[in-house]
């Protein structure tokens, strides 16, 4: 009898859980069987390792086979098991010698010839490699990817013969191979096909997309069909700060999971995305029976994008009540639960009207007032900046005066970044009552000014905390230490929709 014992990692939402892989060599009729909670994808794991080992000239044993997955209530899927089943059946077959094999962990699944082939989620599972200091063998498709995380240890491989060579001590793999995609960083920064001087006048839009920039605030742009209000949200990532290492790598590691590609020539890029109007609720905060993340967890640390806002179901809006409040978001089911970060920006876009227009009187207030009351008034209430951009002249249309380009704008959204940074460390959006009273100083005109437009204006406690958080952003925006009265005023005029509702009411 032999036994050996490997480690790999499985994939629960955004953890990597440790499994160790049992293999035992017994007398008896020649079988091979796994247990631990395999799922299908990793019971056919014995037929792609059988052929792996015999096509890459090693001796397949012709015993009683059986391996172990613990923890043994840990749900397993994929062929991520693959390559640290062969190896350890490499080990106990005595085909394979190294003390030190509790310091390596293996991922890979494996073609029928030996080749050994990518993985979803192999980012959470080197990061928490890397926790315990244990050396990575991965496939090398990954291995790019993997360079981003600091302090891994990793060896990238393309075959099984490739890994037995480097643990029999034969041939040494290289050990953290190191690429550089700062050339093609910069080739892919120097082209930015969305830029900010392309869109015409909508000088108040410019200035709200400017201010959601710098303090993350979320922004509702309402206005007839053709105004600019999805040129300028397609141009908002372009005036973003670029994300931290940390941040990068949380939003790279949601996409590993779903097995997207992550553009590794730019991937402090801050992501963008435009779900469609007839998605789910599934499909934008996540779920399913194993639950993966939806669009609100691929928009971590970037802009998700609801263009035509009241043709989304009124439950799919309001199911990103908490989320947009927590910044994270839990997927619980009978049999699990998972949490994904859910940190977005949301950038919402609508008509006013059902037919484009409410001044164009092909519908009646009582019209505008139930079309615009598909979104409901909490949804709503969480939005810090509403815009109405309103038609654009002839003047404005036919002009060839040069506007500002994003990244003028983005050189004064990172200096007001860089300020909350200092001053808080997270930006204005992100900050508690708290924090807010500690931050967000209001003189006593500024405190009377604010008590008066919110009585009148009827603002819920959280849309009265949001506008002086916007006023913090402003004022950071023009360098100044203090919020003072203008901020504030200008902060009350982005609150467009609010102003509607209450019109049509009164009509």
């Amino acid at each position: 009898m032999s036994f050996a014992r490997t480690y790999s990692r499985a994939l629960f939402g955004m953890q990597a859980p440790e499994v160790v892989v049992e293999v035992h060599l017994s007398n008896g009729l020649p079988s091979f069987s796994i247990v631990g909670l395999p799922e299908t994808s990793v019971k056919e794991s014995k037929d792609r390792v059988r052929s792996a080992l015999v096509n890459s000239q090693f001796i397949f044993p012709d015993t009683r086979i059986t391996v172990n997955l613990a923890p043994a209530d840990l749900p397993k899927d994929g062929g991520r098991f693959d390559l640290a089943i062969a190896v350890g059946i490499l080990l106990a077959s005595g085909q394979l010698q190294n003390a030190d094999i509790d310091s390596y962990e293996f991922y890979g699944e494996l073609a029928l010839s030996g080749e050994v082939r990518t993985v979803r989620a192999i980012l959470p599972s080197i990061m928490a490699a890397t926790n315990v200091k244990r050396c990575c063998f991965i496939p090398q498709v990954d291995d790019e990817l993997a360079s981003l995380i600091e302090n891994a240890n990793r060896k990238a491989i393309t075959s099984l013969q490739e890994v037995w060579l480097d643990l029999n001590g034969q041939q040494a793999l290289p050990f953290n191979q190191i690429y550089n995609n700062e050339n093609k960083i910069n080739v892919a920064n120097s082209h930015n096909e969305f830029d900010l001087c392309d869109v015409k006048g909508q000088q108040q839009g410019k200035r709200a997309l400017e201010i959601a920039a710098a303090g993350s605030h979320n922004l509702l742009f309402l206005g007839p069909p053709g105004t600019g209000k999805s040129m300028l949200a397609q141009r908002m990532t372009g005036i973003m700060s670029e994300m931290t290492n940390s941040e990068a790598l949380e939003t790279a590691a949601v996409y590993s999971i779903t097995g997207q590609h992550v553009n590794l020539q730019n991937w402090k890029k801050r992501p963008f995305r435009n779900p469609h109007h007839t998605c789910s609720a599934v499909a934008l905060v996540g779920g399913s029976s194993t639950p993966k993340p939806g669009e609100i967890s691929l928009s971590h640390n970037g802009i998700l994008f609801l263009d035509e806002l009241p043709e989304f179901d009124r439950k799919v809006l309001d199911s990103l009540r908490e989320p947009m409040e927590t910044g994270k978001v839990m997927i619980s089911r009978a049999a699990r639960q998972s949490e994904f970060p859910a940190r977005f920006q949301l950038i919402a876009a609508l008509n006013p009207s059902p037919t484009g227009c409410h001044t164009d009187k092909r519908s009646s207030p009582d019209q505008v007032l139930k079309y615009l009351s598909k979104i409901s008034g909490p949804f709503i209430d969480r939005i810090d900046l509403q815009v109405e951009l309103p038609k654009l002249s002839s003047k404005e249309l036919q002009s060839q005066e040069a506007g500002e380009t994003s990244q003028q704008v983005k050189n004064r959204v990172d200096i007001a970044r860089e300020i909350q940074i200092k001053r808080q460390n997270k930006a204005n959006a992100h900050l508690t009552n708290k924090e807010i009273a500690k931050y967000c100083i209001l003189n006593e005109e500024s405190l009377n000014y604010l008590a008066k437009v919110s009585e009148k204006l009827g603002l819920s406690p959280r849309s009265y905390h949001r506008i002086i958080k916007v006023s913090r952003t402003i004022a950071d925006l023009n360098s100044c230490l203090l919020i003072d009265i203008t901020h504030l005023k200008e902060a009350l005029s982005y609150r467009s929709f609010e102003r509607l509702l209450a019109q049509l009411v009164k009509v």
